[in-house]
């Protein structure tokens, strides 16, 4: 059974949700403050399924929460926020977080999320455990990226989204279909501007020169290709 660590200071939301998540079938462990999860965190870490953060709490924020458990194990991380502040956003995907959902949400909704996430955690490819672009040699095992033999550091996204190129290396992919596979739900949950945050970041830290990308290639008009010719 899935085991989800869900940190909601607000209480009547949180018996919501706890009480929706257990129909689910989700085994759910409830924190109403950033203390009592750190504690829970380093209780139950090795047998958490994903998390489930308030990004504003009364003792803390969802950012400390979400740094202490991607230290211990890469799980996702999903933020519940009623703060529509895109910086606030980015700055959570930067940590590491996987997704985010603001309140007010419908239970569909969240639900659509969380298996998304959980089905991109279950799809990286495990037939192989070494890609090659170039010079970038991505370690799927190890969830390593190194250039030249120095290691990338990447955050969760932009690794997630090296993967996708590099596990569709040659094929030119639509900004569409890397949403599709970034996120895995409909286009209007999704600032389309990440992406193209997203890609030049990537190219900043993988390309001998960002402004003439040879592994993350546009093509104009269709999207991106990543190697081949």
């Amino acid at each position: 059974m899935m085991k989800i660590l869900l940190v909601e200071d607000d209480k009547i939301i949180a018996t919501g949700l706890v009480y929706s998540l257990q129909q689910e079938g989700f085994e759910t462990l409830h924190c109403l403050d950033a203390a009592s999860a750190k504690e829970a965190i380093r209780k139950h870490s090795s047998s958490l399924t994903l998390c489930l953060f308030d990004l504003s709490l009364p003792d803390g924020n969802g950012f400390e929460l979400c740094r202490m458990v991607k230290e211990q194990r890469d799980i996702p991380v999903i933020f519940l926020t009623a703060i529509e502040d895109e910086t606030n956003v980015v700055m959570g995907l930067d940590m590491g977080a996987d997704d985010y959902i603001t309140k007010p949400f419908r239970l569909r909704e969240l639900f659509s999320r969380i298996k998304s996430v959980m089905r991109r955690y279950h799809k990286l490819p495990e037939s192989r455990s070494m890609i090659e672009l170039g010079d970038i040699r991505v370690n799927i095992r190890e969830g390593k990226v190194s250039k030249k033999g120095e290691d990338v550091q990447l955050t969760a996204l932009e690794y997630r989204l090296l993967l996708i190129f590099s596990s569709h290396a040659g094929q030119v992919l639509s900004r569409e279909q890397l949403l599709e596979q970034l996120w895995d739900v409909a286009g209007d949950f999704v600032n389309d501007n990440t992406l193209t945050v997203y890609i030049k970041r990537l190219r900043e830290k993988l390309e001998d020169d960002p402004k003439e990308p040879v592994i993350i290639k546009t093509i104009r008009g269709l999207g991106y290709k990543a190697g081949g010719d």
